[in-house]
């Protein structure tokens, strides 16, 4: 039975959009592993739109270490993929490593599943073409001139693909992707 999942980060990955996905994923039996650049510690935070701002304010959240480098990454291993939201997908989507870890599993159709800033990694790698997907709707230029179809919704499914907007979305699409996840485990 395979249990692994990829975790996808980067410094300035968003807090809660990594963690409560590791979370869940404990909790229904799999094993979360942190994928990121290089095998370290890595920074993240946190991110909101203040009262009165119309730009997102940026805190130091917690740190993680990273399981695993994305040179490293055999993706036949894992039954999945998260990518976390955050600045990181930014910087992090021109790894050319990353780039055919994120090709991998969307030729193979494993369980995918993006929020926020996230869905930069994808558009980046060429995987977003006539795929409906949720993000934070700063983004929807990067996932629209990518081909793929912005929905601006809580949770957004199209077959493996599991999609949304940003952390106070993550009790709605976050469920949708570990049933998918099962399945996928057998």
């Amino acid at each position: 039975m395979n249990n692994k999942v990829l975790i996808v980060v980067g410094d300035a990955s968003e807090t809660m959009d990594t963690l409560y996905p590791v979370y869940r994923l404990q909790e229904a039996g799999f094993v979360p592993v942190i994928a990121a650049p290089e095998k370290r510690k890595y920074q993240m935070v946190l991110h909101e739109v203040k009262p009165g701002w119309t730009i997102t304010k940026e805190w130091e959240g917690y740190s993680i270490d990273a399981d695993v480098a994305f040179a490293e990454v055999q993706p036949e291993d894992y039954v999945g993929i998260f990518f976390s939201g955050g600045r990181a997908p930014e910087y992090i989507r021109y790894d050319e490593d990353l780039v055919a870890i994120t090709k991998h599993f969307f030729a193979t159709e494993k369980p995918i599943c993006s929020v926020c800033h996230g869905v930069e990694i994808p558009a980046y790698a060429g995987c977003v073409e006539g795929r409906r997907m949720a993000t934070v709707p700063k983004c929807q230029f990067d996932l629209e001139v990518c081909g793929g179809v912005f929905v601006n919704e809580a949770c957004v499914v199209d077959g493996n693909l599991v999609s949304g907007r940003t952390y106070h979305d993550h009790g709605h699409y976050i469920g949708k992707w570990i049933e998918l996840l099962e399945a996928a485990r057998g």
